[in-house]
């Protein structure tokens, strides 16, 4: 009885599928309205100068930053899904997770390029006031111990493609 009970504990793991998946969605949302309203301002004052790019530019790189955050909590919904509800659901093969390790590289990976892009939008912007060498040097070193912990880890053998869903015109696939 309490084996059962703890085997199906896992499935509330949804709520927190379902909470970072509605999280990424509304990111994603504003990070589309938002893209809507820079186009409409720059349609509006039709200013081509230097400025207006630094300005545009700085504009779509936080817009880029919304939907870099968008795709980490989707990462983490799927994950999240895919290690403790169903593992048969059909991925491309660079979002397939089959262990937390899968999950905790692939979020690396993402968290790596939002460093970057923060950085990006800090240096677009720089006014010469601020030192950037310290925000790029602590971004440096988070990439690198990410990076270093990365590559520390043992490599493990691929697991085999999962098998495919039957369906009623095709009979499941053996192992």
């Amino acid at each position: 009885m309490i084996n059962r009970l703890m085997a199906l504990t896992r499935y509330l793991v949804i709520i927190a599928v379902v909470a970072t998946l509605l999280a990424a969605t509304a990111l994603l949302i504003f990070g589309a309205i938002e893209t809507v309203v820079v186009l409409i301002h720059f349609i509006e004052k039709l200013d081509f100068s230097s400025k207006t790019a630094k300005s545009l530019l700085l504009n779509f790189i936080e817009i880029v930053d919304i939907f870099l955050l968008a795709t980490v909590l989707y990462i983490i919904a799927v994950g999240l899904y895919e290690l403790f509800i169903d593992d048969t659901v059909q991925m491309p093969s660079w979002l397939e997770i089959h262990s937390l390790d899968d999950l905790k590289d692939k979020l690396i990976g993402v968290v790596v390029v939002v460093l970057g892009v923060g950085f990006l939008g800090q240096f677009v912007s720089w006014d010469g006031q601020t030192n950037l060498l310290i925000s790029g040097g602590g971004a440096a070193l988070v990439i690198g111990a990410l990076t270093w912990f990365l590559s520390a880890k043992p490599k493990k053998a691929k697991l085999p493609p999962r098998p495919t869903a039957p369906t009623a015109d095709k009979p499941p696939t053996s192992s």
